[in-house]
């Protein structure tokens, strides 16, 4: 049966490739998108979700706008990284299914408590904001949620400051309310994804299906590269959010290892840092709620990417 998601992202040009990834793999059964502050402003990420599901042909997903802004600190934005629009480098279609009157925490909340318990899986690629205020909304949801699987954080680097991922660091205070949550959770962070680099070789892969989208993709990575090279000393860009849902498709293309994990949310130097406490033997499951990513497998991983897109046509 395919596992039911919620994809809450922030696109972004890795995001849009795990709303394709999502979209196109038959494992996946994608009940909506919410979107949040991140990347760019919440106009402009919920834009691209939107224009991303008309290019993949998918508009029969909803999508739901979220908070946009963090909790209790001012927004920052990766323009520097995804460029003013959030998803430069493209041209996007003009969306024809009209954005969902609700609230993305409504939505969330009500699909988790309308849903059998145990059934749904929340993927958030982006800030934590929306799920934060979904637990502080209807606690009962920790219970009911299958697990979270979600791009951010780090446990040996950071990328928005020395010890820091952006998705945790713009909005802690609202990622120490998830990580602390009893709901299983796996943090697919910067020492995974920075191992999903989109080579010359990967990007080939994907042209190489011939189709409208595969040239959309490569369009993309054609300016993610570029804003890798110029802001963080990458020659490949590494695709984060598509990892999350790989490890869902294919639990065998992520190696993982439990440990427990905190968000620091005093320090200044180290705000926003995953703590995680990888000493001693692997506890587990029942002594520990979290566990990190730690090795992808590189063919698995594009190769699922590239059936998803050749999939959507």
């Amino acid at each position: 049966m395919a596992k039911k998601i919620i994809l809450d992202c922030d696109p972004g040009h890795d995001d849009a490739v795990a709303l394709l990834l999502a979209v196109g793999n038959p494992e996946i059964d994608l009940l909506g998108v919410t979107t949040v502050g991140g990347n760019q402003s919440l106009d402009k990420v919920t834009y691209n979700a939107r224009a991303v599901l008309e290019k993949a042909h998918a508009t029969d997903v909803p999508v739901y706008a979220g908070c946009d802004r963090p909790l209790t600190r001012p927004q920052e934005v990766a323009a520097s990284i995804h460029g003013e629009t959030g998803l430069d480098g493209v041209e996007l279609p003009v969306p024809t299914r009209p954005l969902e009157d609700m609230h993305a925490v409504n939505y969330i909340v009500k699909t988790i408590m309308e849903n059998e318990p145990g059934t749904i899986t929340l993927v958030p690629t982006g800030p934590l904001t929306n799920i934060a205020m979904a637990c502080r909304m209807e606690p009962a949801i920790v219970d009911r949620v299958k697990e979270v699987v979600l791009m951010g954080g780090g446990y040996h680097v950071g990328n928005w400051s020395a010890v820091a991922e952006f998705n945790i660091k713009v909005d802690p205070e609202a990622a120490h309310v998830v990580f602390n949550e009893p709901w299983p959770l796996t943090m697919v962070g910067l020492d995974l994804t920075h191992q999903a680099l989109c080579t010359p070789e990967a990007q080939k892969q994907i042209e190489s299906v011939g189709t409208p989208l595969a040239t959309f993709v490569s369009g993309l990575m054609d300016f993610f590269r570029k804003t890798y090279q110029d802001n963080q000393d990458f020659v490949d860009p590494p695709v984060h959010d598509p990892c999350t849902v790989a490890y869902l498709i294919d639990p065998t293309c992520v190696q993982t290892r439990r440990c427990p994990i905190d968000i620091e949310i005093h320090g200044e130097h180290t705000l926003g840092m995953t703590v995680c406490d990888l000493r001693g033997p692997e506890p587990s499951a029942d002594e520990c709620h979290t566990q990190v990513a730690t090795k992808l497998d590189f063919k698995k991983f594009w190769d699922l990417v590239t059936d998803a897109i050749e999939r959507i046509g």
